[in-house]
């Protein structure tokens, strides 16, 4: 080396990173990860506040103010940012230099969703408890102009923001409502420069994202598809409904609940998997997988029917559905925003079964006088004799029944527009006579169902419906069981806004039956009382296989399609219809609490609850259709459940068993508080009906100790003492 020669330091070889997002409290972090992995990091000093110690260390700037700070070194202790797990780290390190990653913390950190843009495709997962709970699924959406599930690039990451809200409803789990999130919006876009937006929102139970296009343009678009997915960890097992295929009076979401079955078990039909989907993981996280917020632009959407692997894929309707009138393919002009689609979760089943989300995430309420709404009782004549809607006399013995029990309602069923030994009017002013409102059924029919039940051809035309509305209001008519929809076509799902969109305007609250499942449209319509969607206790009547199957089905219910709305099961059937029970009575008993809905249609006859001692009859005569709080106690899918649901300054506890199994309990009730309660107990025993009852002083801390008798239940009123 001559005298000119200069010695050049030695430069490192350059690493590739890729980064993710770690969250302490409130607050994202971003972090570098080298794609060859994790240098020696310095040695730890003082950690963090909020950190828990670990081993794994990663250097970290914070995405936005708050109470982190690194110790001294600049370093943060990484073995406690637990949210987004081990599984994290791995995924990241293997994506290399051409992956970017954007999470969405919950307010709590309980938990994240995360997602990933890695070869211009997008991905996501979720976490909770620390735990992954949906592992990395595909994510991105098809127009007809446009393929945007591949090819993207990041336009902009926005911020990380929180949110809350708090509001009322008349009815449904709890009647005032406070929930809080974290949400962001990443915006993205093709290389022929078409745009998509992924919002993404983070609840402590729950995790959400949504697809929107946010351009302004008058021309029809038209979505072909999703590559939207869901994949569970294996050794997952699964609770899931079998969907329709389509029929004149399918799909209508009334089949048999099945599990616990391996996740990738495949649908028995081609139509595939219901929402929601039930999950627990090998790790003992739960989760369930929903949609919330399809409105009139959109279709509603299940799960396919083979899944590959343990991933599970949006599937659009069958063409067949709704007498194959509509399009399967929705369209809409710009903006437009997708339903959001939910992943609900907890280390248990108390969060699962006491979400408010799936409301949460619809649109405010578009009612702004909602004190006509009223949330009740009502006696139902069709299931103990089918013909009684076309006879009022048969119908003023119900309507008397409603006046006895003090229910609010009584609910004229289909043909009434046929009736004998009088008039519909007639029925209708003996009903005001008795201090009790009545409620009628319509066909929803139009052409997308083929039913001749009448009366049709009222609700699918605007100005017919309008029309028909006011003359029900004119009559004094409360509300509408409105049923046979059996499409989630675009043009069904916009049928059923509009009529609760016209039913507002004359105040008129509205039961869905032969429909589609709750998406949350009772915050946005809070006079949409309850829908069907459900295998309910009309199949005594028709289906020979429904009572070996009922205390199972009945069961799994409060943990999937009871979570996501309410459910008019029409329940509490003490004696034997076509094709008798096997659950108990006081079974039958539990479902008046264990089953939420806005409108609590009972299933019997008159003198099933005539015949009741005094303490169940009152029961039934003062068993609340609307809740001030609901709390999961003790269960299983399919096994057992126990629920407590508040009304004022009382408890009302229902507990139903579907295994089979007698079974002691000792029920511990920490959120009676402090002080004693007294708790008037009705159970199976050999009193009327096939009931007793008894009396119960709960002190501090005590348990409530219980015998169930195979396919049982009880249920239990419980106040504070003075």
């Amino acid at each position: 080396m001559g005298r000119n020669d200069v010695k050049t330091p030695r430069k490192p070889a350059e690493r590739s990173h890729c980064t993710t997002t770690l969250f302490c409290h409130q607050n994202p972090i971003r972090y570098e990860v080298p794609s060859d992995g994790f240098d020696e990091w310095p040695p730890q000093t003082k950690p963090a506040r909020g950190w828990r110690r670990g081993v794994g260390r990663a250097r970290v700037r914070e995405d936005r103010g708050g109470p982190i700070r690194p110790d001294s070194t600049g370093w943060c202790d990484m073995n406690a940012m637990r949210i987004l797990a081990a599984a994290t780290v791995a995924t990241a390190i293997g994506q290399g230099a051409s992956a970017e990653e954007w999470t969405v913390g919950s307010p709590g950190g309980k938990a994240a969703i995360v997602v990933r843009l890695e070869d211009g495709r997008l991905s996501y997962s979720a976490v909770c408890g620390g735990l992954t709970v949906i592992e990395n699924s595909p994510l991105g959406i098809v127009r007809e102009d446009a393929d945007l599930r591949e090819g993207l690039s990041l336009v902009q990451a926005g911020a990380v923001e929180a949110g809350e809200e708090a509001y009322s409803k008349p009815h449904g789990k709890r009647m005032k409502v406070v929930d809080r999130w974290n949400g962001r919006v990443l915006a993205f876009r093709d290389g022929a420069g078409h745009a998509l937006e992924l919002h993404l929102r983070a609840f402590d139970d729950a995790v959400a994202f949504r697809y929107r296009f946010p351009e302004q343009d008058d021309q029809m678009r038209v979505v072909k598809g999703e590559r939207t997915a869901f994949r569970l960890p294996p050794g997952t097992k699964v609770w899931a409904h079998p969907h329709d295929d389509p029929s004149g009076y399918t799909p209508a979401y009334e089949e048999t609940w099945l599990g616990p079955l391996a996740a990738g078990t495949p649908a028995p039909r081609a139509a595939g998997w219901s929402f929601p989907l039930l999950f627990e993981t090998p790790n003992k996280r739960w989760g369930l997988i929903t949609e919330a917020a399809t409105d009139g632009t959109y279709c509603g959407t299940r799960l396919g029917q083979k899944p590959e692997g343990t991933t599970y894929a949006i599937r659009f309707p069958d063409a067949g559905e709704g007498n194959s009138v509509g399009d399967v393919a929705p369209k809409s002009k710009l903006p437009w925003a997708g339903p959001w689609r939910v992943v609900i979760v907890g280390d248990s089943l108390a969060p699962i079964v006491e979400t408010t989300v799936v409301e949460s995430l619809n649109p405010p309420s578009l009612v702004k006088d909602e004190s006509w709404i009223k949330p009740g009782r009502a006696s139902w004549s069709w299931l103990f004799d089918p013909d009684s809607p076309q006879d009022a006399t048969k119908l003023k013995a119900f309507v008397d029944l409603a006046a006895e029990m003090t229910w609010e309602y009584s609910l004229i069923d289909a043909n009434w527009d046929i009736m004998k030994h009088g008039t519909v009017h007639d029925v209708i002013a003996h009903a005001q006579s008795k201090g009790v409102g009545i409620t009628m059924w319509y066909n929803s029919g139009g052409p997308h169902n083929p039913v001749t039940e009448r009366p049709r051809g009222l609700m699918d035309q605007k100005p017919i419906r309008r029309a028909e509305f006011k003359r029900l209001a004119e009559w004094g008519v409360k509300g509408v069981k409105i049923d046979f929809f059996q499409s989630d076509k675009q043009n069904v799902i916009a049928l059923y806004h509009d009529i609760l969109k016209d039913a507002a305007d004359f105040k008129i609250m509205v039961d869905f039956h032969g429909c589609t499942l709750p998406r949350g449209w009772s915050r946005t319509y809070p006079h949409l009382m309850t829908l069907e969607a459900v295998q309910g206790e009309e199949n005594y009547q028709f289906n020979k296989s429904y009572p070996e199957k009922a205390p199972k089905h009945n069961a799994i219910l409060p943990f999937t399609r009871n979570v996501v709305g309410p459910m008019d099961m029409t329940p509490v059937m003490l004696r034997n219809n076509r094709n008798p029970r096997r659950t108990t009575a006081g079974h039958e008993m539990a479902t008046a609490v264990v089953f939420e809905t806005g409108w609590l249609h009972f299933a019997g006859g008159p003198e099933e609850y005539r015949e009741l001692a005094e303490v169940p009859r009152n029961f039934l005569k003062t068993v609340p259709a609307a809740w001030d709080d609901t709390r999961f106690v003790q269960g299983e899918p399919g096994d057992l459940c126990v629920l407590a649901r508040r009304s004022g300054d009382r408890w009302y506890l229902a507990g139903l068993e579907g295994a089979g199994t007698a079974r002691e309990l000792a029920l511990k009730l920490p959120f009676l508080g402090d002080g004693s309660w007294s708790a008037t107990v009705i159970e199976d025993g050999s009193g009327p009906g096939g009931l007793s009852d008894r009396s119960v002083e709960l002190k501090p801390g005590a348990t409530l100790d219980l015998a169930v008798r195979p396919r049982g239940g009880f249920v239990a009123v419980l106040s504070r003492k003075p």
